[in-house]
């Protein structure tokens, strides 16, 4: 079986520039000089694609300023095409400044918490409070690191092999790819919407529409605050479309226990469309909601994933029981939940 989807870089809010230096300040005496011959999954592609793929520790955009900049030679030659095609077994010379975002692919060993690991995947119960990919303020201790120290062969796999992502706050189960070919097909099978992905969810207010709920407005940046993300009109403003399936779980006065399954994966997809329905996350204060229990951020957890191993095709079913601090916030109110798993 052969895999030849590129794999979407994952919608991470970097500064190229982070480390402070415009191109006219990248001096060759301080840079790292690397000599790279592409393989087959780079044939065919753009250049500054092709550089992405074999140097994942550098956002695409610093690597075309590289590029731009004259300081990535093709066979021999400086090219300063970010568009030129490369084949199989072309020679790359590249001078690398180090920035934040290059340091910050180290590994550092954590406790992680592995469901499931073959030769193709790993399945990691995140808890929450653990960032996900290294960013502006989280540049060590994330997922990303503790992946890195857990298995050095994902130092080959770009973004660690990282194919989804959840918040900081949120719980629960992530897939992560050990090598290219599983990243391909994993990437492409969460495009084509065939992972199944469902959380549950701690919401304020008790729930008085129909169960299941199909939320099905689109989701974009909230043009109040661009820290945020909205329920937006597609005819005026920038979105995408967003579907969450929510069916009650259990209901009292102050909260409910809700299931939701994720047709689309847009950023704070669960937050935003459970806000705009007037029950805001627990502990959600980005969004409206409340603390409580002492959580730390949103009562959300991703308790079950579905999908089909990305090698053998055999269909892989996990489910994870929420975190203490999850269930403690559902007794505060009363609630009690025992019926885990949830059905679906």
């Amino acid at each position: 079986m052969e895999y030849s989807l590129e794999p979407k870089p994952l919608s991470i809010a970097i500064d190229p520039l982070a480390s402070g230096f415009e191109d006219a300040d990248i001096q060759d005496d301080a840079m790292e000089c690397r000599q790279l011959r592409l393989g087959p999954p780079q044939h065919g592609l753009r250049l500054d694609r092709a550089l992405a793929d074999t140097v994942p520790e550098f956002s695409r955009s610093y690597l075309q300023q590289l590029i731009e900049a004259g300081h990535v030679a093709l066979n021999g030659r400086t090219t300063r095409k970010q568009s030129t095609t490369v084949r199989c077994d072309d020679r790359l010379e590249v001078s690398l400044q180090p920035t934040p975002q290059s340091t910050a692919f180290k590994p550092e060993a954590m406790a992680l918490d592995v469901v499931y690991r073959d030769a193709d995947v790993l399945v990691i119960n995140k808890p929450a409070g653990l960032v996900v990919h290294p960013a502006p303020g989280n540049w060590s201790g994330t997922l990303l690191n503790g992946l890195l120290a857990l298995d050095a062969a994902l130092l080959a796999v770009p973004r660690a092999g990282i194919v989804h992502r959840l918040d900081k706050e949120t719980s629960g189960l992530m897939v992560v790819a050990r090598n290219r070919a599983a990243m391909d097909a994993l990437v492409a099978a969460i495009a084509q919407r065939s992972v199944g992905r469902e959380y549950l969810a701690l919401a304020q207010g008790r729930w008085a529409r129909g169960s299941p709920w199909h939320a099905d407005r689109a989701i974009g940046r909230d043009p109040r605050n661009r820290l945020r993300m909205a329920v937006v009109d597609l005819s005026h403003q920038p979105g995408k479309a967003a579907a969450t399936d929510i069916h009650l779980l259990t209901n009292s006065d102050q909260m409910c226990l809700v299931r939701c399954v994720l047709h689309t994966g847009r950023t704070h997809q669960i937050r935003v469309h459970m806000a705009d329905l007037g029950h805001p996350l627990v502990g959600d204060t980005v969004y409206g909601g409340r603390p409580a229990a002492g959580l730390a951020g949103q009562a959300l957890h991703a308790f079950r994933l579905t999908f089909a191993h990305p090698l053998t095709a055999k269909v892989l079913r996990f489910e994870a029981a929420p975190p203490p601090g999850f269930l403690a916030a559902l007794a505060s109110v009363g609630l009690v939940y025992n019926d885990f798993p949830p059905p679906g």
